[in-house]
Order: C-alpha cells, then structure tokens, then sequence
C-alpha cells in the first residue's frame, strides 16, 4: 500500500512540476542566467515601447517612431495631383495615418509578446555586455517579416473602421489603391517606428535598471555599461495639425 501512494505522490508531484516549468513566467527562470536576463529585457522592453505606442498619438509624440508619409503617397510618377498635392494636405494625412497606426502597435502585442519569449538568444553574455539596443536588433533579425505580417491586418480593419474622410481623399486620387494597400504601405513604416520604439526602451532600461525592480536582470545590466543605442533618426517636435 505505501509503494502505491508513493508512486502516486510521484506520478503527480511530476506533472505538477511539468506544469509549473510550461508557464511563461516561470519558463524564463529554466534558461541560464544570461539567456534569462535577455529574455526579461525583451519582454519589458517589447512591454513598455508598444504600451507607449497604443496611446493616443502614441507614434506621432514618439521621438524615434513617428513616421512620415508612406512611399504609397509620394512616389507615383510625377508630381503628385489632387489633394495630394497640397502640403497641408499631406501633413495632415501623415497625422491621421500615425493616428491609426496606433492599432498596429496593438495588434503586434501577441506576435512580438511570443517571440520577445521564444526567440533563440546566440551570444547571450556579448549581447548584455554590448551596445543598448543589442537584445532588440537580434530579436528584429529572428522576426524577420514577422511583424509587419502581424500588424497589416489590424492596420486595415481600423481604416474600414476609420472611414476617415482624409484618407479615403488620399485614396480616391490614387487610382487602383484600395485600402488593403494602404494597410500595407502603412504597416511597412509603422514597422520601423514599433523596432525603434523597442530599441529606446532597450536603452531606458539598461540605463536605470533598478526602475525594474527585477533583481535578476538588475544584476545583469549592472556588470557593465552597455554602448550608447542606435537608434532612427529623430523626429521634428510634433507639431498639430490644422484638421
């Protein structure tokens, strides 16, 4: 009788603890120690830049993720006719179409969420000790198109939900375009703005890692200063505008 509740007791307590392994919060725990501190800096980092960005004017107040108006706009052959046009006009459409992507940072938290947990780490100890964005450039090379797959699709749905009158203007000079198209176009550039998000947030983090209160990547970061981040190139100050 006592060999067969022990063997019970055992039978459970192992499926208890393979349960307890497959968490997402715990699984990070299993790694070796680097391999967990990047890890935690991909998820806090992926956390806080597209928590940044789904906010009103989230991309449009950025410093790195702004982004102007997509090549769909500008390069057509000639000089652009209609509404486009006119400068305030393109101002404005570059405005409403930051605004929208807002949804792309939304839609790209499961996608970047999963991968900022699962993605190979190669090199763990020289990516903690290298330049502050060295996690985000190596999480961006194992997504390669993931991204911009994941946030076409959200991007299009908030525009059919949009109906915003300056966009389906934009749309309607250029014939052919439909607003599949603009997802696209729009989710190439937003894709670039969520990386350089990321990125920043990478640096932030590893220069006050405290601010964390994660004692196992606090000391992590703490073992070395990390090189200044490379980052996009700035935005101008965001200016509103006359809608």
């Amino acid at each position: 009788m006592t060999g067969t509740v022990d063997r019970r007791e055992f039978v459970i307590a192992s499926l208890a603890a393979g349960l307890i392994a497959s968490l997402p919060g715990l699984a990070l725990a299993q790694a070796d120690p680097a391999s967990d501190a990047v890890r935690r800096l991909r998820v806090l980092a992926t956390q806080h830049a597209l928590n940044r960005l789904a906010q009103p004017e989230g991309f449009w107040n950025s410093t790195v993720a702004r982004f102007g108006l997509p090549v769909l706009f500008v390069k057509r052959g000639g000089a652009p006719a209609g509404p486009l046009a006119d400068a305030t006009f393109r101002f404005n459409l570059q405005y409403r179409l930051n605004h929208l992507a807002e949804a792309a940072a939304r839609g790209a938290v499961p996608t970047v969420g999963e991968a900022a947990r699962k993605a190979p780490i190669v090199d763990a100890p020289g990516i903690l000790r290298g330049r502050a964005t060295a996690a985000t450039s190596e999480l961006r090379a194992a997504m390669g198109s993931d991204l911009v797959n994941a946030i076409r699709v959200p991007l299009e749905q908030a525009l059919i939900a949009a109906q915003d009158a300056t966009v389906t203007q934009a749309v309607a000079a250029l014939p052919g375009v439909t607003l599949g198209d603009v997802a696209h176009s729009v989710a190439l550039a937003a894709d670039n703005g969520i990386w350089y998000e990321i990125g920043l947030a990478e640096a932030d983090i590893r220069a006050d890692p405290a601010a964390t209160n994660d004692a196992a990547l606090i000391a992590a970061l703490q073992r070395g200063p990390a090189a200044a981040p490379v980052l996009g190139p700035a935005p101008s100050p965001a200016p509103r505008p006359g809608l």
